[in-house]
């Protein structure tokens, strides 16, 4: 029987993730995930899929993060009907991130009707609603980790925890060939750092004929990963951006990220290394998950510390005018809010509200696609536009890597080596270009006896064999230059938008404004000839 793997996403970008099996007849998808970046590239959420909904069989999740599992209601809503395997700790988180993502989804497309009636455009429809997400949660059928379920006939699955946040797993498949012979693949999911507060080293077996690999940090190496240095780094933060008299925002990733910041705060509060100041948790859906995190405390706490997840000085906070309210604080807090990449949810007015405040601090702790607000910030620029606003950065930016739910190179490297021999490909994944190019040179300078190293295109189909390379299939692509480029043309616009409000503040009287603005009309008539 012919099995063939298409890339739909996280090829030259971290976001998407998507691969889809043909095994026959039949069709699987391992993670259907939301676009996270630029806006060229989020674009892809709201077109077709490339593939008919109605013909998938099953949905393999290796985990609760939306640029895994973000587009899972989108392909009910339009016919899939059949089982989403899942880890127990997945399936209680996205539970409640799915129907969190589609109030997101409504919020947003809300706002932009709203721009488009004034200006007399189209209006659109959210990518899916609150109310389709919850529906599609009765698909979803809960696995053990290290268990062999049956998905189709021929075609078994078995999950491995990976160690990247609460139900992470890599998913090991077994495709029987008419040979007799079996496939074996195995998707790496994203691969958790190790030396981890709350989960134990990733974990897989060996021997595979193809291997697919995330690879978001393939080209850097980070200094360690001990909790202690990671938790001395976090008090020096605090303890000078509280010393300066501004409010410290921390933008985070509402699953697992949260809940190492609040249980490493918790370590510094008791330990008395930084002052006992109030913590806002301003996330509906962080507070759900820090309750899941709760629940699964004794299970997956290692260092054994009591329920760091509740403290008077620690607030949580679920409405909307509470959140707003914190815009009277001008120092002294800390403000842990989504999202982590700066693009969505309450960060955003907090941003908007101290950015412009030399005495405050923001201190970046993941991942941050390129073309989102937490990208811009990142990389130092001078002003950003927040929902329509010029926002000029006085703030503190700070970055710790050490919060990174992902294996650095030299990890990656390690986990690959581990799963040696495979026959077939490595297939590098999940990572910018840069990164998954980085990964590749350095697998190769280990010396070892490894397969070819591929690193596939958004789209690109591979025909899989037991124990040989791949063959590459011609097919269409919905790839563009602008996806994987840093910034796109929306950024370049509002970068543009910046520049000029910059100058015309800075010109002496309005006759000079009106012959600039003049000006600019010349260019744009020329340009429009």
């Amino acid at each position: 029987m012919t099995v063939e793997v298409t890339f739909h996403g996280a090829t030259g970008f971290v976001t998407g993730s998507c691969y889809r099996l043909k095994v026959g007849e039949r069709t699987l998808l391992v993670d259907c995930g939301l676009f996270q970046g630029n806006k060229s590239l989020r674009e892809l959420n709201y077109g077709p899929f490339p593939f008919e909904p109605r013909e998938v069989d099953a949905v393999l999740l290796t985990h609760a993060h939306v640029d895994h599992c973000g587009l899972i209601p989108k392909l009910c809503r339009l016919g899939f009907k059949g089982p989403v395997f899942a880890t127990q700790g997945t399936a209680e988180l996205i539970g409640f991130v799915l129907p969190d993502s589609g109030h997101i989804q409504e919020l947003e497309v809300e706002r932009l009707n709203q721009r488009n009636s004034r200006r007399g455009r189209e209006t659109v429809r959210p990518i899916y609603t609150r109310a389709e997400a919850e529906r599609c949660l009765g698909q979803v059928k809960a696995v053990d980790y290290e268990r062999w379920i049956d998905i189709l006939p021929g075609v078994r699955a078995r999950y491995w925890d990976v160690g990247h946040i609460l139900g992470s797993a890599s998913i090991e498949l077994s495709i029987r060939q008419d040979n007799g012979r079996a496939l074996r693949l195995l998707f790496s999911g994203d691969i958790g750092p190790g030396r981890h507060v709350f989960h134990p080293d990733p974990d897989a077996p060996q021997g595979f004929d193809y291997v697919f690999v995330e690879s978001t940090y393939g080209d850097r190496v980070r200094n360690g990963g001990d909790p202690v240095a990671r938790r001395q780094e976090l008090a020096e933060i605090v303890t000078d951006g509280l010393r300066r008299g501004g409010n410290i925002l921390i933008p985070a990733f509402a699953i697992e990220r949260t809940q190492e910041l609040l249980y490493d705060l918790d370590v510094l509060f008791d330990d008395r290394v930084i002052p006992t100041v109030d913590v806002f948790l301003d996330s509906p859906l962080a507070i759900r998950a820090t309750e899941v995190f709760d629940r699964h405390l004794t299970e997956i706490n290692k260092e054994g510390t009591p329920h760091p997840f509740r403290r008077p000085n620690l607030h949580f906070l679920e409405d909307v005018a509470d959140s707003k309210r914190l815009k009277r604080l001008s120092g002294g807090a800390i403000i842990i809010a989504g999202s982590g990449m700066c693009d969505a949810g309450r960060i955003r007015h907090h941003l908007r509200d101290n950015l412009w405040r030399p005495e405050a601090t923001v201190i970046l702790v993941g991942y941050q696609a390129p073309g989102t607000l937490g990208r811009l910030l990142e990389e130092g620029k001078e002003a950003v536009r927040i929902q329509g606003e010029d926002v000029t950065v006085r703030a503190r930016l700070k970055k710790i890597d050490a919060y990174s739910g992902h294996a650095d190179r030299n990890g990656l490297v390690e986990w690959l080596l581990d799963r040696l021999p495979v026959c077939g490909n490595i297939f590098l994944t999940h990572g910018e270009e840069l990164a998954r190019n980085g990964c590749k040179a350095a697998l190769l300078a280990t010396g070892r006896s490894l397969p070819e190293i591929s690193i596939p295109q958004l789209d690109q189909t591979a025909r899989l064999k037991c124990g040989q390379c791949c063959d590459w299939l011609e097919g269409p692509s919905r790839a563009t230059p602008a996806m994987t480029e840093e910034l796109d043309w929306h950024n370049d616009y509002a970068a543009a938008m910046i520049d000029i409000n910059r100058i015309l503040q800075g010109l002496p009287d309005d006759a000079a404004r009106h012959a600039f603005l003049q000006d600019i009309r010349d260019v744009i008539n020329q340009a429009a000839r």
